[in-house]
């Protein structure tokens, strides 16, 4: 565990725990590197692209992009896979399901549906970070049907109803 705040400078207290994610490589991920924190404040660990050669996404198209790894999450746990600000800022790279989930039960490849939401075609080259993958705790639940929900000042308002200040 770690410290990430101070109480007393009215920041949250904030303990966060190393869980361990089992990985197996695939051929073609050979010589790549695990996914790592890049720094020490780091929510997301960069995935990089295990392709044999250069994919073109063409504007408004959508490629799925290996990353060779394969894991196993801890129980209770999921894998967010989620876009990089700088590609979407730079390039109109995103994630068209993003956030993605991966379950802790999934054991084939982690792939990442890239899509290309600029104006100018985008070459994927091996090595790339492509994505970026937070581990998060997962809380289950249980839908239970009623008559009435409890009330709140909100009520049924819906999409903008709180205003933009």
């Amino acid at each position: 565990m770690r410290w990430l705040g101070d109480w007393r400078r009215g920041l949250r207290r904030v303990w966060t725990e190393m869980v361990e994610i089992l990985v197996t490589r695939l051929p073609h991920a050979k010589g790549l590197p695990l996914p790592e924190y890049a720094t020490p404040g780091a929510a997301g660990m960069d995935l990089l692209a295990a392709v044999a050669a250069p994919l073109v996404i063409a504007p408004g198209a959508r490629v799925l992009v290996p990353t060779g790894l394969c894991i196993a999450l801890p129980p209770d746990h999921e894998l967010q896979v989620r876009p990089r600000s700088g590609l979407a800022l730079k390039h109109g790279i995103t994630l068209p399901n993003s956030p993605g989930t991966v379950d802790e039960d999934y054991r084939g490849e982690l792939q990442v549906i890239v899509m290309n939401a600029g104006t100018e075609p985008f070459t994927v080259e091996r090595g790339m970070r492509i994505a970026q993958a937070v581990v998060a705790p997962v809380v289950r639940a249980r839908f239970r049907e009623v008559e009435v929900l409890p009330e709140t000042a909100r009520g049924v308002g819906g999409f903008g109803s709180t205003g933009t200040r």
